[in-house]
């Protein structure tokens, strides 16, 4: 059987194979602690699950829009002048199956294939994906731990070529948390300035799980760039709905009428019931998320005391999302109680799976190897369990 190259070029999900491989152990009666997968723990509010509900019996059943029902663009758009400062009328708002999809739609809208698209790395593993499904190149621009994960002017001033077509922005970042300030963004925002033909993508996923005093800013709000920044949220991690898949784009009309075009041809509208849930996400009370806010800054304090009694580990203080980005390199070359060398930082999450029981992430796959991810949206007593087990493993190495 003929499978197309493009196809043949992608790599699996990294993060989605080791979720896989957790609950598989799980599943055999392996007491595996899964810190691979980016999900909150909590449930779906009650107020939205009643909206659901009530969709059902009001026999929302039939297709809708292909660019999502008219009262949750509206209230998408509402939320996105009041609490963000941005101006998206309804029409530039797309929803879709989840903020994955809108992001995809969005590059394959926007690139052609010999486009070059900057990704500040770590970045979330899809990105590079999508932008070979476009067929364009991939430009890196590299922040570690020591630069808090964060790229800076004259680094993306200086990976700007001709061909440069998009930029794709994560902040609050998934995997390493770093959330950029004000003053962060608009200092980028200066330097794309001088660059009209750039589009900026904004991932802002996890906007509400931001620990930093104050509100996030959306670097779409600064001139320079406002009127070619592509705004990408949802409700899957600020709601406790990653299984509703409902995620949205905003963006200029041209690039909304596009990606609406697109999404007609493979996907049409997203789900009815779930668009209802979502409308009611977005128009009831926001207590939950505050609540669940409360919880995870809980639980990135506690990781961040427990991974840094850990030998090897180089870490910083994530402000957002819910993830820890340990650097791990004075981990590598030392070798298992068996013998095994650790070479690399897919042996350490592999040795670390097997050893302790703890499912983790290579950063490799997160074009950061020497470090890996974990997730802490886990109740406080696994997070305890988990890096207990790590540190444990991880002293026998030799």
């Amino acid at each position: 059987m003929q499978i197309s190259e493009r196809i043949q070029q992608l790599s699996p999900s990294a993060t989605l194979a080791m979720s896989q491989k957790s609950n598989e152990l799980r599943a055999a009666g392996v007491d595996v602690i899964n810190m691979s997968v980016g999900e909150p723990d909590f449930d779906t509010p009650h107020h939205i699950k009643e909206a659901a509900k009530e969709a059902v019996d009001q026999n929302f059943s039939r297709y809708t829009p292909v660019a999502g029902y008219l009262s949750l663009r509206k209230e998408v758009s509402r939320k996105l002048r009041e609490e963000n400062n941005l101006n998206y009328a309804p029409e530039q708002v797309v929803v879709g199956n989840g903020a994955k999809q809108e992001l995809c739609n969005a590059v394959l809208a926007c690139v052609n294939p010999g486009d070059e698209v900057i990704i500040p790395v770590p970045a979330w593993v899809s990105y590079v994906e999508m932008v070979k499904l476009a067929g364009g190149k991939v430009v890196t621009v590299h922040a570690g731990v020591e630069q808090n994960f964060k790229i800076t002017p004259e680094q993306l001033e200086a990976a700007i070529t001709p061909k440069t077509r998009l930029i794709m922005f994560n902040s609050p970042s998934n995997p390493t948390g770093a959330v950029y300030s004000r003053e962060e963004l608009k200092a980028l925002a200066e330097v794309l300035g001088r660059h009209e033909e750039v589009v900026v993508l904004a991932d802002e996923i996890y906007e509400h799980i931001n620990f930093m005093d104050a509100k996030l800013t959306s670097i779409g709000t600064f001139p320079e760039v406002a009127d070619r920044t592509i705004v990408i949220n949802g409700v899957s991690k600020a709601y406790a709905m990653t299984g509703w898949r409902i995620g949205y784009l905003a963006a200029p009309a041209p690039i909304a009428k596009a990606v609406t075009k697109l999404q007609g041809q493979y996907t049409s509208g997203a789900s009815s019931i779930a668009q209802k849930a979502a409308e009611a996400a977005y128009a009831g009370s926001q207590e939950c998320v505050k609540e669940m806010c409360v919880a995870f800054r809980r639980r990135r304090d506690l990781i961040v005391e427990l991974a840094s009694e850990i030998d090897g580990w180089e870490i910083n203080r994530p402000d957002g999302a819910f993830y820890l980005f340990p650097k791990v390199e004075k981990v590598l070359g030392k070798q298992t109680p068996e013998g095994k060398v650790i070479a690399t930082s897919g042996d350490y999450s592999m040795y670390l799976l097997e050893k302790a029981n703890v499912a983790t992430v290579d950063g490799a796959a997160f074009c950061a190897p020497g470090y890996i991810r974990l997730s802490y949206a886990l109740s406080d007593d696994d997070i305890r369990r988990a890096l207990t087990r790590i540190k444990e493993a991880t002293a026998l190495l030799k």
